[in-house]
């Protein structure tokens, strides 16, 4: 596997024993699986003491299951603190409420396409300017307006695999006093921790691979700085959308097992990506993994690993179409970094949405297909792919 154990340094050694230490109890029982506090409210020993509350007065506000889980995720991504949402939007949604009508963003084109739904709905109606460019390739300085406040991108992006050098993004937000928003979802703390490149904001669909088993929704908002983690908070008690306890002890558990699923996932990534290289009828294949990707090196350098998520493009609508009728173990479905393996179709999944332009300069066509690698047997899945082609092929 190409590059793979250049990358597997003494900090991603050091994660995964944070993920085994720190996933597990720390209440007055010493559990080893974190209690579910499953309560709407807590009692006041008495109107003296109500004033020397046991930090805990409203599920709303906070709870200690949800509260085990940030203070994990603040721990994880280096952050100053961390907050848990009901859902990765809510988390993307609660960021940019910080913000005021007037304000400019830079944003990267080629994003999740429910961000993108988010900027150019609510937010611009609330008055919000916002900017397209492609951060692994343009210059942000040349986009910054008097009132720009944030530079906000994903990298690798979803679905096209595109790669951000941080470092250099953040010298650039830094010398303009602008924050850097950076959603993470697709490596997950366990291979990239953007706050150490200069991040201010971490955002998560926990719903993903941190939790891993397409069970639960949730999101994050990870704070470089206490005073940034403060406004975030002051979002969840404003707009009570703050994770439940069950779904927090879910994500939890799915925390405990990050690293085993990602380098299982990142191990299948790699050999569907060099099979799908030598497929006759797949024209690009997008994974930064494969020493030829445009963003191989800066992955070397920011990351730890190249995840599971990978984009690739068939020779005609018909052919993915097939490709998409005829799998059985990996499933037609639209999320990402769970167990099983998911095959998406962008253009009328995950980016339905988004704008025909925007769509066509990203090279978003009906022959992409977008596929969350799994842990199931490497060798299934390479059979599975096999076995699809072959019927595609029949009816192409």
């Amino acid at each position: 596997m190409h590059g793979r154990k250049d990358i597997m340094d003494k900090k991603k050694l050091h994660i995964e024993s944070q993920l085994q230490i720190h996933a597990g109890g720390d209440d007055q029982y010493q559990s080893i699986s974190y209690p579910i506090y499953q309560t709407a409210t807590f009692a006041h020993r008495g109107f003296k003491e109500q004033t020397e509350s046991t930090g805990y007065d409203y599920t709303r506000v906070a709870n200690p299951t949800t509260r085990q889980l940030e203070l994990e995720m603040a721990l994880l991504e280096g952050g100053a603190d961390a907050a848990a949402f009901a859902s990765g939007m809510a988390a993307v949604t609660a960021v940019m409420e910080t913000f005021k009508p007037g304000d400019h963003f830079v944003v990267d084109n080629d994003l999740y396409g429910g961000s993108t739904r988010l900027f150019q709905t609510i937010n611009t109606k609330n008055g919000y300017e916002f900017t397209g460019i492609d951060f692994s390739t343009d210059d942000p300085e040349q986009y910054i307006r008097p009132n720009t406040k944030a530079f906000y991108l994903e990298t690798p992006t979803n679905p096209m695999m595109h790669v951000t050098d941080l470092e250099k993004v953040s010298r650039i937000a830094k010398a303009h006093s602008i924050l850097l928003i950076v959603d993470n979802t697709f490596l997950s703390p366990y291979y990239q921790q953007p706050i150490k490149w200069g991040a201010d904001y971490v955002i998560h669909s926990a719903t993903k691979y941190i939790g891993g088993h397409n069970d639960t929704l949730g999101g994050f908002v990870v704070s470089a700085t206490q005073e940034l983690g403060t406004k975030i908070r002051d979002m969840i008690k404003i707009t009570g959308n703050e994770l439940a306890p069950i779904d927090s002890w879910l994500i939890i558990r799915g925390l405990m097992t990050l690293a085993v699923r990602m380098d299982r996932s990142q191990e299948n990534a790699f050999r569907l990506a060099e099979w799908l290289q030598k497929n006759p009828h797949v024209t690009k294949v997008l994974y930064p993994g494969l020493p030829d990707s445009k963003g191989y090196e800066i992955m070397k350098k920011q990351a730890t690993g190249f995840g599971g998520m990978l984009t690739f493009e068939v020779d005609s609508a018909g052919f993915a179409h097939s490709i998409l009728d005829h799998v059985e173990l990996v499933r037609f479905a639209e999320s990402l970094g769970g167990t099983e393996s998911l095959i998406t179709y962008p253009i009328t999944q995950t980016h339905s949405e988004v704008p025909k332009e925007l769509l066509d300069k990203n090279g978003i066509t009906d022959r992409v297909l977008r596929l969350s690698v799994g842990i199931e047997n490497g060798d299934d899945l390479i059979e599975e792919f096999e076995r699809v082609f072959a019927a595609a092929e029949k009816e192409n």
